[in-house]
C-alpha cells in the first residue's frame, strides 16, 4: 500500500498540516520540525510532488473524474451532467474508473494528478476519514465529491439515508411487513451503508424488524445462487425487496423472472437512482429518483467556484420516489409470516 501522508506525520510526531507546511511553505516551520518532516519522508519514501505541488498560476484546464465504473448509467448520467457544463466554460475532462476497489482509488488519483489536472470530481468508497481526502485538502488540490453525502467534504449528492427511508415507506403503505434489503458490499461503499441505515429508519418506524442485508459485489451481473434460492422460496421469502441500486434490482427482476417468480404479483421490488431505462421495463421499476446529471453538474459549479478563489460548498439535491408497477399492495399469503 503507498504511503499516505498520515503515515510521515505519525513518524514526524507532527500534524498532517504540518507536513504540508513542511513540504510546500517550509520557511513557515521551525527547523528541528521540517528536519523530522524530511527525514520521515525519506524513510517511507513517500512522493509529495503529486499531491504538493499542484497549485499552479497557470492552468491546464483539465478536470480529473474518478467513478466507481461506467457500466452502471447512473455514473454515465452523472459524467455527462459533468462534461457539458465543463466545455461550457472551456474545461476537458479526464475519467478514470475504480471498479469499487478502494486501492485502486489512489492510482487514479496519483495518475489524474500527474496529469497536472486542475481539479477532481470524484466518488471514494468512504469519505469519513479518507486519507487521500485529507492529502488533497491539505495540498490545496480543489476537489468535489459526487454521491458521497459527507458533512466533512464538499459534495454533490442527495441525503442518501433519507431518500432510502423514503424508498422503504413506499413499500411499508402497501401493506407489506416482511422486507429486506439487497445492496453491494457495504465495505466498499458508504453510500450503501447510508441506504441501509434509511432501510432501517422505515422498518423501524413502522415497528418491524430491520434484517441484516443480502450483499452482493457490486460488479456482479447475476444474482448468485444462494440469494436467488432465498428469494424464491414461496415459505422464506419477503414480501418485498428494497434494492441498493436500479442495477441490482434488474438483476433481481431478471432472476426472479427467470425463477418464475413474478413481480410484484409474488414480491414488490423498490430500486435506487431512478434510472431512465427502468421506465421501459415490464413492469416498470418503482425507485427512489436522484437527479445524476444535476449532481454532476452541481458538483461542477462548486468545483470552478472552488478554481476561482471562493470557498469548497456542498449542495443536497432533492429525490423523489417514483412509485411504479414493481410495487403492489400485499395480498395475505398463508405461507409468509409478517414480522413483528
Amino acid at each position: 500500500m503507498a504511503t499516505t501522508i498520515h503515515d510521515v506525520a505519525e513518524l514526524a510526531g507532527t500534524s498532517i498540516a504540518t507536513v504540508s507546511r513542511a513540504l510546500n511553505e517550509p520557511a513557515k516551520v521551525r527547523p528541528s520540525t521540517r528536519d523530522r518532516v524530511l527525514i520521515a519522508v525519506e524513510a517511507l519514501s513517500f512522493r509529495p510532488n503529486l499531491l504538493g505541488r499542484q497549485l499552479r498560476s497557470v492552468r491546464t484546464r483539465l478536470i480529473g473524474v474518478v467513478l466507481p465504473d461506467v457500466f452502471n448509467p447512473v455514473f454515465g448520467e452523472c459524467m455527462q451532467g459533468i462534461e457539458e457544463s465543463a466545455a461550457v466554460s472551456g474545461y476537458r475532462v479526464m475519467l478514470m474508473t475504480t471498479c469499487y476497489d478502494a486501492s485502486r482509488e489512489a492510482h487514479a488519483i496519483d495518475t489524474l494528478l500527474s496529469q497536472r489536472v486542475d481539479g477532481l470530481i470524484l466518488t471514494v468508497a468512504e469519505a469519513a476519514g479518507h486519507p487521500l481526502l485529507d492529502e488533497l485538502a491539505c495540498s490545496g488540490v480543489p476537489y468535489q465529491l459526487v454521491y458521497n453525502h459527507s458533512p466533512s467534504h464538499p459534495c454533490a449528492s442527495v441525503d442518501n439515508r433519507s431518500a432510502a427511508r423514503d424508498g422503504v415507506r413506499l413499500l411499508v403503505a402497501h401493506g407489506h411487513c416482511k422486507i429486506l434489503m439487497l445492496t453491494g458490499n457495504l465495505a466498499a461503499s458508504d453510500r450503501a451503508v447510508q441506504r441501509y441505515q434509511g432501510y432501517c429508519d422505515a422498518v423501524g418506524e413502522a415497528g418491524l424488524v430491520a434484517e441484516v442485508p443480502l450483499q452482493v459485489d457490486f460488479n456482479e451481473r447475476r444474482l448468485p445462487p444462494h440469494i436467488l434460492q432465498r428469494l424464491a422460496d414461496p415459505s422464506n421469502r419477503p414480501t418485498a425487496l428494497f434494492c441498493g441500486n436500479d442495477l441490482l434490482a434488474l438483476v433481481v427482476m431478471r432472476a426472479l423472472r427467470e425463477a418464475g417468480v413474478r413481480v410484484p404479483a409474488d414480491i414488490s421490488i423498490v430500486g435506487f437512482d431512478g434510472l431512465a431505462i427502468g421506465e421501459l421495463l415490464t413492469p416498470p421499476l418503482a425507485t427512489v429518483y436522484q437527479p445524476n446529471r444535476d449532481i454532476g453538474a452541481a458538483a461542477w459549479r462548486h468545483l470552478l467556484g472552488t478554481l476561482d478563489g471562493r470557498p469548497a460548498s456542498s449542495s443536497i439535491l432533492p429525490h423523489r420516489i417514483r412509485a411504479d408497477g414493481t410495487v403492489a399492495p400485499l395480498i395475505p399469503n398463508p405461507l409468509l409470516e409478517c414480522l413483528p
